[in-house]
């Protein structure tokens, strides 16, 4: 450093810094406070610089033995204290606060660097593999010494600090180290414990002091709050072995997978506690044993990455590292996981790599710059969410996304990523008209940055955690959305089959005395149904916005709503493609879905609530039960018309093959409310056909009508079939018949 007054040294101590240097540096200005802070050799002495604001006396002390070194001399009035002592005795500072408070820390500045140049460089390069363990806080020990390694990136800030209550979050107190190499600001600071809050002070380029919460913070404080919490250092405790050997297994094209959509919540609220939400405990006692009960085999969380505003229902997150605080701490999260594959229930959450919200403390223009999103609103700014978009060309921001995504499967064995928003990346132009939009490299439409991010993404999650699957909620026609990258792909192993169910709540929208005019919306779907590896889903976006929940879509009386409810639930599980549906829609909850509120739960009192509950918990069994219903669901082979066109009947039939050469599944529906006596059906097998399914039977609140549980096929040709069912068809049922 440069020096100053240097002939005054025996008597004043050693020498100071520049006094240009000193008062940016007492005034939290100076970006490089390593080069004016901690300790010097000279000669034979060690001097010690240090800034104190605020503190009345600071002691060098020995670490060994407590003994007294040096009186550390105030050389200026905001804090800045120095002194000499002969030898290289390693040291402590022991400081004196008003009213005598003592306190003894060690020197944050007295430490080395801490990442090494592999680690720079991985991180400059957009691949490191340990994101999460490299970048934010953790807990550690160096030379003995206790404390937390914080690390941020800030590649244009001109000063990086740690503030906490700590050091009253005063920005001069502990600024960070710069390594131009990554862009990377670190600091150890010792005797900082798990359980610490803190953020980042940042000096822009521009002067201006900016407070951010840390964007790899593995652990927030509750929101409202905004501040990033350093994390437990102990390992999560897991014992879930069994499940994660056999995982693969579970999650494959072939196997029944039946999702639970939930917001965590609002599934179900404590009102003799003032309406809170459940814990993540409370939720394993909960919504685990729920959910296992109804047979579905996954439960679907909507994004649990902590995120400021509760309306957004974690579609905007800030912290993609941390579960939210408002459920408990992130290992109790981990439990949560835990006793789900204990139930053999695997968990998918909903993960958003598309955009960011604006909120000051967060990733926006993190810097003072365009860090995280593109400088430019025509790349980086969705008009219709008021978001960021992520800059997907940027080494830094990749690395970024992917060390999130790999946390949650590799840290909270998470067993599948459903990634949202997926159109809107795939598009330059997503909801902008002409003129807002700018083109890609060749002229074109297509985000060629996302593309490659989404491919990266999918075939690292593959490789580094075999058994995740990946979803894509994405709403348009681009083609191998689940086709292997080497194929040209973007490499999911599912995609939402969201036109099918726009069609088809269309359909089942409108009175049945003009479905006829709409028949082709219920088969339009298998067009295409073996494109792509498809979930069918029933999600929160259709019960919300004044959409108005399922049963309050069907149109007729109560009974025929709640029939038509049943009758679509039954075609639908039959359709080829994994099943998803909302919480509440087991229940046919006439409220549309409110964040703030909880389910109808005394709906279950209600007979024909009851009874759409009870269809649900028995279309999952026969689903799960009898692989013509799922071990084809992504091969042609496995599905054939027999009724497609039997517009004014308003009659469906199919049936589903078995990959094992089992018997097949004959699914039928009438969606009009009229019963139909001797239905005629041509069937593959003679012999009798048992009624596996009968969405009007009593149980559900039906009308109890149907075929006496069974029937006789008959030698009469019909729809190809040399052998022909003749069938009593319920009015707005589904029958599901299978040969002996």
């Amino acid at each position: 450093m440069k020096l100053i007054d240097e002939e005054v040294r025996a008597v004043s101590g050693p020498p100071l810094p520049d006094r240009d240097a000193l008062e940016a540096l007492v005034h939290g200005w100076h970006g490089d406070a390593f080069a004016l802070l901690g300790p010097r050799r000279i000669g034979a002495s060690t001097a010690v610089y240090t800034l104190q604001p605020g503190a009345e006396a600071v002691q060098a002390i020995s670490q060994a033995s407590g003994e007294v070194l040096v009186d550390l001399r105030p050389r200026h009035p905001a804090g800045f204290f120095a002194g000499e002592y002969a030898g290289d005795e390693p040291y402590r500072l022991k400081i004196v606060w008003p009213g005598e408070i003592e306190q003894v820390i060690e020197d944050a500045y007295a430490f080395g660097p801490l990442l090494s140049e592999h680690d720079l460089d991985l991180l400059a390069e957009g691949r490191h593999p340990h994101y999460a363990d490299t970048l934010g806080s953790h807990v550690t020990t160096i030379d003995g010494v206790p404390g937390t390694r914080f690390a941020v990136w800030a590649p244009n800030a001109r000063r990086v600090s740690v503030i906490g209550d700590f050091n009253s979050w005063d920005g001069r107190r502990h600024p960070m180290r710069m390594r131009h190499r990554a862009g990377v600001w670190e600091l150890f600071i010792p005797g900082i414990e798990a359980g610490t809050v803190y953020k980042y002070e940042v000096l822009t380029a521009r002067g201006f002091r900016i407070e951010k919460a840390d964007p790899v913070a593995r652990a927030t404080e509750r929101p409202p709050s905004t501040a990033s919490v350093v994390p437990d250092p102990r390992p999560l405790h897991w014992s879930d072995e069994p499940w994660m050997r056999d995982r693969a297994a579970r999650q494959t094209a072939q196997a029944p997978m039946s999702i639970y959509e939930v917001h965590t919540g609002s599934w179900l609220r404590v009102m003799e506690d003032g309406g809170r939400s459940l814990s993540w405990d409370e939720l394993a006692e909960r919504l685990v044993p729920y959910v296992a009960a109804l047979g579905f085999t996954h439960v679907e969380l909507m994004p649990i990455a902590e995120h400021p505003f509760y309306g957004s229902w974690g579609y905007q997150p800030l912290s993609l590292f941390a579960p939210t605080a408002r459920h408990g701490r992130p290992e109790d999260f981990a439990r949560f996981v835990d006793r789900c594959h204990a139930a053999g229930i695997g968990v998918i959450v909903d993960w958003v790599p598309a955009h960011f919200p604006t909120d000051g403390h967060g990733m926006a223009r993190f810097d003072g710059s365009a860090c995280y999103e593109h400088e430019n609103p025509f790349e980086g700014f969705h008009k219709d969410w008021n978001t960021y978009i992520y800059n997907l060309g940027r080494n830094e921001v990749r690395n970024f996304l992917l060390g999130s995504a790999i946390e949650w499967v590799e840290r909270y064995h998470v067993d599948g990523l459903r990634v949202d928003a997926v159109a809107s990346m795939l598009y330059r132009d997503y909801s902008r008209q002409a003129g807002e939009w700018i083109p890609n490299r060749h002229g074109g439409r297509e985000n060629l940055e996302s593309i490659s991010f989404l491919r990266e993404m999918n075939e690292l999650v593959h490789a580094r955690c075999p058994g995740v699957v990946t979803l894509a909620e994405e709403s348009t026609a681009w083609p191998q959305v689940s086709g292997a990258v080497a194929d040209g792909g973007l490499g999911f192993d599912y995609k939402w089959n969201m036109g099918w169910m726009h069609d088809t709540l269309h359909y089942l929208s409108r009175d049945p005395v003009y479905r006829r005019w709409d028949h082709d919306a219920m088969t339009f779907g298998l067009m295409y149904a073996f494109s792509e590896r498809f979930v069918l889903p029933l999600s929160h976006d259709e019960v919300v916005y004044g959409k108005g929940s399922l049963i309050n879509k069907m149109p007729g009386d109560a009974w025929q709503q709640f029939a038509n409810l049943r009758a679509y639930y039954g075609f639908m599980w039959a359709h080829p493609g994994k099943k998803l549906l909302f919480m509440g829609g087991e229940l046919a909850q006439r409220r549309e879905w409110n964040h703030d509120g909880s389910l109808d739960w005394d709906l279950i009192d209600h007979p024909q609530h009851r009874g759409v509950q009870n269809l649900v918990r028995d279309l999952n069994a026969l689903y799960a039960q009898h692989g013509a219903l799922h071990s084809q669901d992504a091969n042609p082979e496995g599905f054939s018309w027999v009724v497609t066109d039997d517009r004014d009947n308003g009659v469906f039939a199919f049936l589903r093959w078995s990959a094992d050469g089992g018997a097949p599944l004959l699914a039928i529906s009438n969606f009009t409310p009229v019963r139909r006596d001797a239905y005629r059906v041509g069937v593959p097998i003679e012999g009798r056909w048992r009624e596996r399914l009968n969405t009007d039977a009593a149980d559900y609140a039906g009308s109890n009508a149907g075929n006496g549980g069974e029937v006789q096929s008959q030698s009469e040709p019909a729809h190809g079939h040399a052998q022909s069912l003749q069938l009593t068809l319920p009015p707005l049922a589904t029958l599901w018949l299978m040969p002996d």
